[in-house]
Parts: structure tokens; C-alpha cells; sequence
């Protein structure tokens, strides 16, 4: 049997789509926070073949420091103790997010600039402080992942998402007076879920995106020439500001992961 969290979040759904034999499913975002440490005292482990540990408050602009270390952190540290107890495989969802911008100057250190970016390198942090002591984990640094079953991301949904959308709904597509100078690496995920499921790699951390970053202004004129919406500029928010990734980029397309 496979042990999956985060089932209900738009990574989550796709991975379960493509999953075979019997899976055990847990959606920690659906629970308070005792419920979420509790849950894995009631799991027979010993029946659990994998891991793949997807859930998490994904909110970049969530400033509750307590309750996103309650669920990324404490829960995934106790979850990763249960796969080193019994020996089971991992395979971890981080975040592209830990290194900030620093991927524009291509020297990829570990600079988060919120909250949430913060959690997932902390964990990332402790597997790499425990790695010798799993049979196998592999934390995911994705990048901006999109694709089918994205409404679950509300607010957090890509730009593609969030564009289509608006050029469908109201005809005009928004977006920041900056965003020529903003660029992401999207990648679908379509290819993360098949990352996730035939990752060659031995444990590590790995960057899964495509290497090759588009900026939303050409996000947005694309959707616009498809759908016939107009682009509208509209003034950067002040809460982003000083927490905004410029420029995301993994190191190298995940296809080098299936070899």
C-alpha cells in the first residue's frame, strides 16, 4: 500500500489519477493540528510500501510562522521518522521557492524570502542532517507547476490558471506593472507527477522544472492571442514587495531525473 498526503491538493489529485494498487490517502489541510500528529500513531506501517508526502500550507503569504511550522515542519519531521523506522521509501514535495533569486545570478543558494519558503527549507535541512538513515528519500524542489485540477489552488494558482480565467470570465487579463521582468519556470504537471513516479535518482534533493523560464508578460500574450482578452497593468502589491521571486529557473530540465 501507498501512503499519500496532501490527496486533495492539484499535485495530490493528479499523482493518485496515475497511481496503482491500493493507496491510503490523508489530507492534513482537512484537520487540526492534533489530529494531524495523531493520524500517524494509527497507521499500520509495517503495511505501507511508499511515501509520497505532498501536503502543506502552500500560502506564500501566510505570516502564521506557528501554524505553517506545525504543518510543514513537525508534521513532515515525524512523518519522515516513521519512513526511517520502518524503511520505507520517500518521495517529499519541496519548493523551488528556498532559493529566492538567487537562480538569477545561477548561484542557487538557499535564500528564502517568505514564510513558507522558509518551512521547506528547513526540511530540507533535516533530511539532508538524516539522509543516511532512510532507505531511500527524495525531496521534489518544484518549480511553478500548472495543469489540470488547479482550482484546489485558489489564490496560490499559476499565472496560466489565473489568466485563462480572467480572459474568460471578464475578457481582461491582469497583471503587474513589472511583469516583463518577472519570469518563472513553469512546468506542467503532467511531468511532475512523472517525476515523482519515475525519478531515477538515488536519495538527494533535486530541482524539477524545464531550466527554461518565461515571463508572465509572455504568459499573458499568449493566453490573450489564443482567447482575444486585453492585457491590463495594474500597480504591485505592497505585500509582495521584498517577498517576490524575480526569477525562478531549476538547474536542469527534469527529464535528466527519468535517465
Amino acid at each position: 500500500m501507498k501512503f499519500v498526503t496532501g490527496n486533495c491538493g492539484f499535485i495530490g489529485r493528479n499523482l493518485l489519477a496515475k497511481l496503482d494498487g491500493q493507496v491510503a490517502c490523508y489530507d492534513t489541510l482537512t484537520n487540526t493540528l492534533p489530529d494531524i500528529f495523531m493520524i500517524l500513531d494509527a497507521i499500520e506501517w509495517e503495511n505501507i510500501e511508499e511515501i509520497y508526502h505532498l501536503g502543506a500550507i502552500s500560502d506564500t503569504t501566510c505570516k502564521d510562522i506557528n501554524l505553517l511550522h506545525a504543518h510543514n515542519v513537525d508534521f513532515s519531521i515525524r512523518l519522515f521518522e516513521k519512513a526511517i523506522d520502518y524503511q520505507i521509501p520517500v518521495t517529499y514535495a519541496s519548493s523551488g521557492s528556498v532559493y529566492g533569486n538567487t537562480c538569477e545570478s545561477k548561484q542557487y543558494r538557499i535564500n528564502p524570502l517568505n514564510y513558507y519558503a522558509m518551512t521547506k527549507a528547513t526540511v530540507d535541512a533535516w533530511v539532508e542532517d538524516n539522509m543516511s538513515r532512510f532507505k531511500l528519500v527524495r525531496g521534489m524542489r518544484f518549480f511553478n507547476v500548472y495543469g489540470e485540477n488547479e482550482g484546489s489552488k485558489g489564490e496560490q494558482g499559476s499565472p496560466h490558471y489565473k489568466f485563462m480565467q480572467q480572459a474568460n470570465e471578464t475578457g481582461v487579463i491582469k497583471i503587474f506593472d513589472n511583469s516583463d521582468n518577472a519570469y518563472r519556470d513553469f512546468i506542467h504537471v503532467n511531468s511532475v507527477v512523472k517525476t515523482i513516479l519515475e525519478c531515477k535518482r538515488e536519495s538527494g534533493i533535486y530541482d524539477v522544472g524545464t531550466a527554461a523560464p518565461k515571463s508572465f508578460t509572455e504568459v499573458a500574450e499568449s493566453i490573450a492571442s489564443r482567447t482575444g482578452a486585453k492585457i491590463e497593468r495594474i500597480k504591485f502589491p505592497l505585500k509582495l514587495q521584498g517577498k517576490y521571486q524575480y526569477w525562478t529557473q531549476a538547474q536542469y530540465n527534469y527529464n535528466e531525473l527519468l535517465k
